[in-house]
């Protein structure tokens, strides 16, 4: 019988895992549009846009030199990719003019991940140490693009569902960055880039 940790190694775990996403993509893709169509508000097509871009490199990325073979990785990883697909248009919102936050966050996210390209993944892995384009500034700048997209996509569309979701989201990806550096920083290459860029989401603060 296979590990667990064999297990998670499997291209036959990693396809359903694809699917999955795929299917929940879909359902926040159609959400989203139908939310435009009725709306107009361009900043559900743009969420839509960055998150469909997410999948499209997720689907292109490189085999790992190293990958975590951690189930509580698993879990955080895979909890915090599906946790935004929940977010849902409402048609209301505490200060409607969030939404440019989430056109600036998109832009971050958009460069973010050409910067890391085919090295992006959901589980902590190593493919390739990325130090260049908005891997300059910040070690995680697509955590930075969800703090910023998120929240203003919350603040523009408020209710009881989307702060649930933003709260739980929140709280994975914090302890999902800690993970990834700690597997990541068992390269050396790694630990010297952490003493060359000091934060991690938020310059001179996190």
């Amino acid at each position: 019988m296979k590990s667990y940790r064999e297990l998670l190694n499997s291209k036959k775990l990693n396809l359903i895992i694809g699917i999955v996403l795929a299917f929940a993509w879909g359902i926040f893709s159609y959400v989203h549009i139908l939310g435009f169509q009725q709306t107009g508000d361009w900043s559900y097509l743009l969420f839509c846009a960055t998150e469909t871009l997410v999948a499209f490199f997720f689907l292109i990325r490189t085999e790992p030199n190293t990958v975590s073979t951690d189930l509580v990785d698993w879990v955080l990883a895979i909890s915090a990719t599906f946790a935004p697909f929940f977010f849902s248009p409402a048609g209301w919102g505490i200060l409607p003019e969030a939404k440019l936050m989430l056109a600036v966050g998109s832009t971050i996210q958009i460069a973010g991940l050409l910067s890391l390209n085919r090295s992006f993944g959901l589980v902590a892995a190593n493919r390739e140490i990325k130090t260049a384009g908005m891997y300059r500034f910040v070690r995680h700048p697509l955590y930075a693009s969800y703090l910023l997209s998120f929240t203003g996509y919350v603040l523009a569309n408020s209710s009881f569902s989307n702060l649930m979701v933003y709260t739980i989201t929140m709280i994975l990806l914090f302890f999902r960055l800690h993970r990834e550096e700690k597997h990541l920083s068992l390269d050396q290459k790694y630990r010297d880039y952490m003493k060359r860029v000091r934060y991690r989401v938020i310059p001179l603060v996190f």
